[in-house]
């Protein structure tokens, strides 16, 4: 049984609800990645920000990402995995809710996280398609 630990990408970094989205611009632009999650000062995950949010939420709707915190963007409860679920878990909950990423959490702790890259080079082909159908599907 593969698990959420053994295929997610480790060390992943948060920005802060409080920081800019300038700032957090700069962190994905240095880290390489298109999300990053959002975490209060409790150090607890309050959402994700990715760069289509910054370019929607943000730049297309006029705001100045300087002065915008990053909090300001997460909506609702982040969709997470369990460090110890299994494949079919990250498939469902990825396709359920329309997510090309997901934190992973052991406990209350952010550990990594799953990508739709990291699940295509972990599992068997027809599942993968399967994701890759129901994520591209409007």
């Amino acid at each position: 049984m593969t698990t959420a630990r053994q295929i997610m990408t480790e060390g992943t970094e948060c920005i802060g609800a409080e920081e800019t989205v300038l700032e957090a611009a700069k962190k994905m632009t240095r880290l390489g990645v298109g999300a990053l999650p959002i975490c209060g000062t409790d150090n607890k995950l309050k959402g994700m920000l990715t760069d289509r949010d910054i370019v929607v939420k943000v730049l297309g709707a006029g705001k100045d990402p300087a002065a915008c915190k990053a909090g300001e963007l997460a909506q609702g409860e982040a969709v997470t995995i369990g460090a110890d679920d299994d494949a079919d878990e990250i498939l469902r909950t990825m396709t359920e809710h329309q997510v090309r990423r997901l934190p992973v959490i052991d406990g209350h702790d952010l550990v990594g996280m799953v990508a739709q890259a990291d699940v295509a080079r972990a599992l068997p082909d027809p599942k993968v398609g399967d994701l890759l159908q129901a994520l591209s599907t409007p």
